[in-house]
């Protein structure tokens, strides 16, 4: 026997396969009854261990390729001096490398071109001090430009790892703190994000720096630096299920 569909069967029809994924997502969607948001940080005021010092050669004349060659020239000479501190220490006390080179032309008051002007960028860095400043003050044909300080890669992993584990258990007493005061039996863990930041720490004004560096020029004496302090934060951060 042929089976018909009627009219109002064919309307019926799409709007039940319609309305089955509404209730299939609806029922699908986590219950966040007594789930509780919050975050724990630890801080850790630490020094400075990382110095960089960044030196800079600048030239002018009236040929690009003089200039470019002048350039070259200093920029050999001091790498020749640094890797010859460099290597009678570790790459972690003192490394070198070369930074920015840029050669570019010189305009007068009247805007027509008048030469060419360059620079070029040398770039000690390390986590003792003391070599990174003796370095800086034997190469007397270069400029500080800039000293900053910073965290070294070995000292951050160290205490990024000690200050997360105490957020992590900051977290979880606060987390059973607050089951305990709405009076229930427990938590269990819900979403949770680990992050780290290191705000605050002090700068060294460039322009001191290259001050005492001239004075220090005559006698190839240590650039005199002295490191900042600054706080260095882990947070935990997340969600929690409260248990009746």
């Amino acid at each position: 026997m042929p089976r018909f569909v009627t009219s109002a069967a064919r309307r019926v029809l799409p709007a039940l396969a319609l309305s089955l994924p509404l209730v299939a997502a609806h029922a699908a969607e986590p219950d966040r009854r007594n789930v509780v948001q919050f975050s724990a940080t630890a801080t850790e005021e630490l020094t400075q261990d990382q110095l960089t010092v960044t030196l800079e050669a600048v030239k002018e004349g009236s040929q690009a390729a003089d200039v470019q060659a002048e350039l070259k020239r200093l920029l050999d000479a001091a790498l020749t001096e640094a890797r010859k501190q460099a290597q009678a220490t570790t790459p972690e006390a003192l490394s070198v490398r070369t930074g920015g080179f840029n050669l570019y032309p010189r305009y007068n008051n009247t805007g027509k071109p008048n030469g060419w002007q360059g620079s070029a960028q040398l770039i000690l860095s390390g986590n003792d001090a003391g070599k990174v400043s003796q370095a800086a003050g034997k190469l007397n044909q270069l400029n500080v430009v800039n000293v900053s300080y910073g965290l070294s890669r070995s000292v951050r992993e160290q205490h990024e790892s000690q200050l997360t584990t105490e957020a992590i258990g900051r977290f979880k007493l606060r987390a059973a703190q607050i089951a305990r005061d709405f009076g229930m039996k427990g938590y269990t863990l819900g979403a949770i994000s680990v992050s780290s930041t290191e705000p605050g720490f002090e700068p060294r004004p460039v322009l001191m720096a290259m001050r005492a560096k001239a004075e220090a020029m005559s006698a190839d004496a240590p650039l005199p630096v002295a490191p900042g302090k600054g706080v260095l934060s882990v947070t935990v951060s997340g969600e929690v299920v409260l248990t009746p």
